[in-house]
């Protein structure tokens, strides 16, 4: 990884805090270190170092300078007004020493914690921007996917940090970009000028700028990626030839709180198990939910809900399973970005889930249901898979989320083996998941009927009939037709299983006793049934 710049620091500052009045010379830019030096420190060694002059401000900084370019750094911060330093930049250039000017009023701790945001040990910056850098592009691509455009992701600077695929309809600003992995400076000079920059540090909304063939720029929609009231970055979308959907802004929202967070994250040095077991912390209980809400500023006394996404069988069995995850949790991501900015998206034993804190009331269940639609039905048309959602009940508060995992994984299994939904509320499935947990609890016993257990297993022609006919809800008539038999046979058949048992199967007792033990056959015959 290339070293730190007195740019990187200066992209982190809030507006006003400094002003770089004097740049570095090439060849002594890379900053590695920094060093706070008192007035009346006797020729400290600057080198490779982001120095803080402090106790002195001003021309009374002089003297203290003289010293410290003995051995010179790559950038020094004085407080001070410009007029005062004239002389300072005079010894400073010809020491190749930039000099970062920085408001008198300005706190130099607050400084000194930007700085060792970004100057830290070479080693833990390459592995951290390393994670930093899959997660951007994967937000490009996904966000390139879902407004069929260009995506690229800058740093305050300008600095390119990700990008999507690249295809041979980008103008020459985007080629140029990723080629020297920054805006050509024409080209930034030109956006300023259409007034692009002033309007998005104006805005945490889109904005559009038109397109310039005279210049060879196609239409595009940037937004500002912010941490509070800093400038973190900037995503920019290119059309290719159909323009701009309408859900661009949509999507583009999203895209940015997803982008920001990383980008805070990668600022404050969370480790990448941090990142990946948010969603098992807060749902392990209320005191790791309460902890992550703390950590992560989400608010928790507000209403809570679980979303949780599976995907088939077949396609968590396929070679490319863990690419699919990878890519429905990025999607996923950007669309609960858009719907809470405090979402919080991740893997739940081996599902993705959603966990959306901070809703404005408990019956917030149709717009999560909306949510989890749009997830699926974009899933199904740039990922290529049949994802199925299971919303959970909205609970009163964050603490209380761990609450509903139980209820949401039941859920899910009956979604996952619906013929006619892909999405699902409790409400949808309510007595069929009661009647599974009954299933579920009865099998986990060892005590079973005798003459319907051995039947069962002994006559696979009858336990193949019973099952048809609780399935047909007693209909001696339906089941004869599924069964492509007589209505005598299924008759005779049902006959002969209640004489061999003694169970009535009229009587609801002994129905729900014999349904019971149905299930647990089929569930064990399933490749024999043809059930998926």
């Amino acid at each position: 990884m290339a070293a730190v710049t007195v740019e990187d620091i200066l992209s982190d500052l809030p507006l006003g805090f400094a002003s770089l009045i004097l740049r570095p010379a090439p060849a002594s830019s890379a900053i590695e270190r920094f060093l706070i030096v008192d007035a009346d420190d006797e020729a400290p060694d600057g080198g490779a170092a982001f120095v803080l002059l402090i106790g002195v401000r001003g021309r009374s900084a002089l003297p203290a300078l003289r010293r410290l370019l003995k051995n010179p750094p790559p950038v020094v911060a004085v407080k001070g007004m410009r007029e005062e330093l004239a002389e300072a930049e005079e010894l400073l250039r010809d020491a190749g020493t930039g000099l970062l000017l920085v408001d008198p009023g300005a706190d130099w701790d607050r400084l000194l914690s930007i700085a060792k945001d970004r100057i830290q040990p070479r080693s833990y910056q390459s592995e951290v921007l390393t994670l930093l850098e899959e997660d951007l592009f994967a937000i490009a691509q996904t966000t390139a996917r879902l407004t069929s455009s260009h995506v690229l992701i800058e740093d305050a600077a300008n600095k390119v940090l990700a990008y999507s695929t690249v295809s041979n309809d980008i103008d020459e600003l985007r080629k140029a970009s990723i080629l020297a992995r920054r805006g050509p400076r024409k080209y930034e000079l030109l956006l300023k000028d259409l007034g692009a920059y002033r309007e998005l540090h104006r805005t945490r909304l889109p904005v559009r700028v038109p397109a310039r063939p005279q210049d060879g720029l196609r239409e595009r929609v940037a937004i500002t990626l912010f941490a509070g009231d800093r400038i973190m970055g900037y995503i920019w979308l290119q059309e290719t030839g159909g323009g701009f959907g309408t859900d661009v802004e949509y999507v583009l929202n999203g895209s940015a709180a997803r982008a920001s967070a990383e980008l805070i994250r990668y600022r404050n040095q969370q480790s990448v198990h941090m990142r990946e077991d948010r969603i098992a912390r807060i749902l392990s209980g209320p005191a790791e939910a309460a902890a992550s809400a703390h950590s992560e500023k989400i608010p928790a006394e507000r209403p809570a809900a679980l979303i949780l996404i599976g995907i088939s069988d077949a396609e968590a069995q396929a070679d490319d399973a863990a690419l699919k995850h990878g890519e429905l949790a990025n999607l996923a991501s950007i669309h609960a970005a858009a719907f809470k900015a405090s979402a919080v998206v991740g893997q739940f034993k081996g599902d993705t889930a959603v966990i959306v804190p901070g809703l404005q009331s408990t019956a917030a269940e149709p717009g999560l249901r909306s949510l989890a639609d749009a997830i699926v039905r974009d899933a199904a048309k740039h990922l290529g898979i049949s994802p199925f959602a299971a919303v959970g009940p909205v609970v009163p508060d964050l603490l209380s989320i761990h609450s509903t995992t139980r209820i949401t994984e039941a859920l899910l299994s009956c979604v996952g083996t619906s013929p006619d939904k892909a999405v699902a509320t409790v409400d949808d499935f309510e007595a069929e998941i009661l009647f599974r947990e009954a299933v579920q609890n009865f099998t986990s016993s060892t005590f079973r009927h005798r003459g319907l257990s051995a039947l069962l297993q002994q006559d696979g022609e009858l336990a193949e009939t019973l099952h048809a006919y609780f399935d047909a809800a007693l209909d001696v008539a339906e089941c004869a037709s599924r069964m492509k038999l007589h209505k005598n046979t299924v008759y005779y058949r049902i006959s002969k299983a209640s004489r061999g048992t003694g169970l009535d199967f009229g009587d609801p007792r002994d129905a729900m006793v014999a349904l019971l033990h149905i299930q647990e056959w089929a569930g064990t015959n399933k490749e024999h049934l043809g059930t998926k």
